[in-house]
């Protein structure tokens, strides 16, 4: 747990869901990205909380109210043969940006990272989010220009699994 001044940060539980939730879809309005959305209550609880737990997830909390999460997962750097800590998500409620709960979340999710072991923490982010570029890069974050994230989905992934 990070706590500086009003705001702390804190590992996830069950009853969080709904939160996370809210912040799922707000994320996804920011993004242009809602009709993308296929929320599920029980699917997000399974992946946080379930018998095969795929990911972690961290809260920002103000003044005891939660104002945004950070999720993220295990991966592998083959050429390391190491772990990597992938961030899936860092999102901070309109309300409460500029606050530091940003940094909060990142500080915590690299403390997670560096806990593990991991060579790395990696993440995506949108081109056109210079808000969120401009954060990451005053972190020490690079950007890597010749990488494009790639992904299969719906009757793509189908119809190449067959």
């Amino acid at each position: 747990m990070l706590t500086i001044a009003r705001r702390m940060i804190r590992k996830a539980t069950e009853h969080d869901i709904p939160h996370l939730l809210h912040c799922i879809r707000e994320l996804a309005r920011y993004e242009h990205l809602e009709h993308e959305l296929e929320l599920d209550f029980d699917r997000l609880h399974a992946q946080l909380f379930g018998n095969a737990v795929a990911c972690g997830a961290l809260i920002a909390e103000d003044e005891g109210k939660p104002v945004g999460y950070a999720l993220y997962f295990a991966a592998i750097s083959t050429f390391k043969t190491r772990t990597c800590l992938h961030l899936e998500d860092l999102f901070v409620l309109d309300a409460h940006r500029g606050k530091g709960h940003g940094i909060a979340l990142l500080r915590a999710v690299s403390a997670e990272a560096v806990r593990r072991g991991c060579q790395r923490l990696q993440w995506n982010v949108l081109d056109w989010n210079e808000p969120a570029i401009r954060f990451y890069r005053s972190q020490g974050a690079v950007l890597l220009g010749d990488w494009r994230t790639c992904h299969l989905a719906g009757a793509a992934l189908n119809q190449l699994a067959t």
